[in-house]
């Protein structure tokens, strides 16, 4: 068995967040080596540290702004165009706060 942060046991197709990054995915493969508890993610295929992760809830898993609604596999490139157009039209200004010290 794999535990993470809180003590709650991560299964197999199980969603967990990356609590350095917030990198989300979902459990493909667990293990033990050297008595430490690995996680592997899908969307890295990455193997994380058990005790650095945090497991899930339903409703703590949001879908990306970037997908249709009426269908998860196409990518809605009419939003992803806003987003870059907004990043593009930000100006960049010297007079910000700095911080003390």
């Amino acid at each position: 068995m794999v535990f993470d942060a809180r003590g709650l046991e991560i299964t197999l197709d199980s969603h967990v967040r990356y609590v350095d990054t917030g990198t989300i995915g979902k459990v493909v493969d667990v293990k033990t080596q050297d008595g430490i508890e690995w996680v592997k993610l899908d969307k890295t295929e990455l193997w994380y540290r058990s005790n650095l992760l945090e497991l899930l809830d339903e409703k703590d898993i949001k879908k990306s702004t970037f997908y249709d609604e009426k269908d998860d596999d196409d990518l809605d490139i009419e939003a992803m165009k806003e987003k870059a157009n907004a990043f593009e039209d930000m100006q960049m200004d010297s007079s910000v706060a700095e911080g003390g010290g």
